[in-house]
């Protein structure tokens, strides 16, 4: 995959919110088979489009991919075949690779995540200064169509059609499990349009009207920011989910990422996990000689 392929790939994975890890090769110590420039992308399954290095090179920037990707937050990472011995530098992630034939690697990983989600319903002065602000603030602003499913990973939901269809994109929204919903209204509006639905009061609570926080906000503008502020205000902000599991491949040790895109095999009921097809083949001839039996 060149460069270019590469790069257009890239694009299409954001396009289509789909989350990646972009893994670069930065400096590689001979005898190695990538160089310098050398780079993949990393999808969530561990599955690696592009070209890092051999297949032990890969195991390792498969598991430190995924663990960066959890993380949402990039690393660098020095593979060598005795990384500890390497000076420690603040940021690097050391990795001993036995099976490298000598050289050393340095890559960096950068995790690309899709933007919060915002559908602002509506073709008003406010809803135009919303999704503007919104996109100006990284988020992904799309228009909302009343008549489109909401996606679950929708981040925000915001009705600004001053009277059309929002009892039905309300009750979308939270069907959908929208973390902010808010209606621009009137406080008394919002109540007629809201007490008019036939909602509970856990649904009725989960909709912000009048939408936004309150700063004396008077033109679409200001307005704008009232509501976005309300949204980061009240965006979740969720524990580090945990990292990706992890095996040990039994025949050179090192850690290789327990997903199905990794080099693996059953004995006995259980699955093992290999970084190169030189250890499955060794653990397959004699699977009781790395497992202690």
């Amino acid at each position: 995959m060149s460069r270019l392929d590469l790069a257009a790939r890239a694009s299409e994975l954001r396009a289509k919110r789909v989350p990646f890890v972009l893994a670069t090769v930065l400096r590689a110590e001979a005898p190695t088979s990538a160089k310098p420039g050398d780079s993949a992308v990393v999808l969530a399954d561990g599955s690696i489009e592009g070209f890092v290095g051999g297949s032990c090179a890969q195991a390792t920037v498969r598991a430190e991919s995924l663990r960066s990707l959890a993380e949402r937050r990039p690393r660098m990472v020095l593979i060598a075949p005795d990384a500890e011995a390497a000076p420690a530098a603040e940021g690097v992630v050391r990795v001993s690779n036995p099976c490298l034939s000598g050289g050393t690697l340095e890559m960096f990983l950068e995790p690309t995540l899709p933007a919060p989600l915002v559908r602002v319903y509506g073709e008003s002065p406010i809803a135009l200064a919303l999704r503007q602000g919104a996109a100006a603030l990284g988020f992904d602003a799309v228009q909302g169509d009343p008549a489109e499913p909401i996606a679950e990973e929708t981040a925000a939901v915001v009705v600004a059609t001053h009277g059309f269809d929002e009892e039905a994109v309300i009750s979308e929204a939270l069907r959908a499990g929208v973390a902010y919903i808010g209606l621009v209204a009137s406080r008394k509006r919002a109540e007629g349009v809201l007490g008019a639905m036939d909602l509970g009061d856990a649904e009725r609570s989960r909709v912000h009207s009048p939408a936004g926080l309150d700063i004396g906000a008077g033109s679409p503008g200001e307005i704008a920011v009232s509501i976005l502020a309300e949204i980061i205000s009240l965006r979740p902000r969720g524990e580090v989910p945990p990292a990706p599991e992890v095996a040990i491949d039994p025949v050179c040790h090192m850690e290789v990422a327990a997903v199905e895109s990794s080099l693996h095999s059953e004995f006995e009921g259980r699955s093992y996990y290999f970084c190169a097809r030189g250890c499955l083949k060794a653990f397959s001839a004699d699977p009781t000689a790395y497992l202690g039996g």
